[in-house]
């Protein structure tokens, strides 16, 4: 008999709503939103983005993951890895009773029939998948809409006889899961490019050629195995991980679109290049909505909340920094004092302490969160600014 998957709910949403609310509600942020988005208190004036915080795949997949502790109780429910990036609601499904098999001293060897498996919103491989179903465990799959969208587009061009080309982090858990998708016709390709300047040698090699030998050095451990650039790169398709820049992965299908033209010409285009738009709505939305804020509520600087491995958090700060001073918390901890703040700058992986970074005087501070953000973090860190700002 086949394992159960569990796609759609397991018919406990209003069992599991109450416990869901006092973890992850605030009644400040409604208040918030109902006042133009707008918070004044002293000598702080705070703009929340209109957009930010829990995407409908994010509240998905923790709805999910609540119901399958409450639908299993007697029985041990896993998670593959985190379900999303976000401190603080991995913690509150580890305190649920639920175990991460990438935590120390779990093993996804020791699965048994009687296991309860949750797949996170990013996905998994199909190699993952297909090893858990061989297990025989019960699996409650939350993998994200937008992703599956992703994966839908791959495997055609897989079928169609082209070579993914994603816009992504070769190590992050979603972009894994979609290469795995684009090998899924046997002899399927992908090629997985992190920025714009990845991206330009690509072009350059499509127009060019080159050194394979030092393409393949330079995208070692980006490709689909036994990658041949002057094979693969004949006939492309374009995808992204959903939480990826938007603005950048545009950028990068109609560069790779330019340079599709200028070696084979324009007449040539719809049998050697594909594009779809995979970009998830909800990340479009929140780096549309703190432009917004940026460009009609000026403000003296940006506070984005939101775990430091959160991709659509990171870009979400890197819009903002364009503009103004920019500050990256992990959490309303970060905001240490009236003087220091613990924040992640962009472009570095580490976080680090900096001084002096609230203005005297009247401040206004715009404010988002990333996806994998909980409405009650950014409570707490409105009135954390509100308490060190008004001491």
């Amino acid at each position: 008999m086949p394992p159960l998957i569990f796609r759609k709910g397991l018919d406990l949403k209003h069992e599991v709503a109450g416990v869901l609310a006092e973890s992850y509600h605030s009644d400040l942020i409604e208040a918030i939103k109902n006042a133009d988005c707008q918070y004044a208190s002293g000598r702080v004036v705070i703009h929340l983005a209109r957009e930010f915080g829990f995407c409908y795949g994010v509240d998905r997949a923790v709805d999910y993951a609540y119901q399958a502790r409450r639908r299993f109780p007697d029985r041990t429910v896993y998670l593959t890895g985190e379900i999303i990036h976000n401190p603080h609601v991995n913690a509150e499904l580890r305190a649920q009773g639920i175990r991460f098999l990438t935590d120390s001293g779990e093993s996804l060897d020791a699965l048994t029939p009687a296991d309860v498996v949750i797949l996170p919103a990013f996905g998994v491989t199909i190699e993952t998948l297909a090893d858990l179903q061989q297990r025989g465990c019960t699996l409650v799959d939350t993998t994200c809409g937008s992703v599956l969208n992703v994966w839908k587009n791959v495997k055609r061009y897989a079928d169609e006889g082209f070579t993914s080309v994603i816009h992504g982090k070769y190590w992050h858990e979603e972009t894994r899961a979609t290469a795995s998708q684009a090998l899924h016709a046997g002899d399927g390709r992908y090629l997985i490019v992190l920025d714009r300047d990845e991206a330009a040698i690509v072009c350059e090699y499509i127009r060019s050629g080159g050194n394979a030998a030092g393409f393949l050095a330079r995208f070692e451990r980006a490709t689909s195995p036994g990658f041949d650039p002057d094979r693969d790169l004949q006939r492309i398709g374009c995808a992204n991980q959903t939480t990826m820049l938007s603005s950048e992965s545009l950028d990068v299908g109609e560069m790779l679109r330019a340079a599709m033209r200028d070696r084979y010409g324009e007449q040539a285009l719809p049998e050697r290049f594909r594009a779809f738009d995979t970009i998830c709505s909800a990340t479009q939305d929140r780096q549309d909505a703190v432009q917004v804020l940026l460009d009609e509520r000026p403000v003296d600087l940006m506070i984005v909340i939101g775990g430091l491995n959160s991709s659509n958090t990171c870009n979400l700060a890197r819009i903002c920094a364009q503009q103004v001073p920019t500050y990256h918390i992990a959490n309303p901890e970060g905001l240490v004092s009236a003087t220091d703040i613990r924040h992640k700058p962009v472009g570095h992986a580490q976080e680090v302490t900096t001084s002096g970074w609230l203005p005297s005087g009247k401040v206004t501070i715009g404010l988002t969160s990333g996806a994998s953000t909980p409405d009650n973090l950014v409570d707490l860190a409105i009135r954390r600014l509100d308490g060190i700002a008004n001491t």
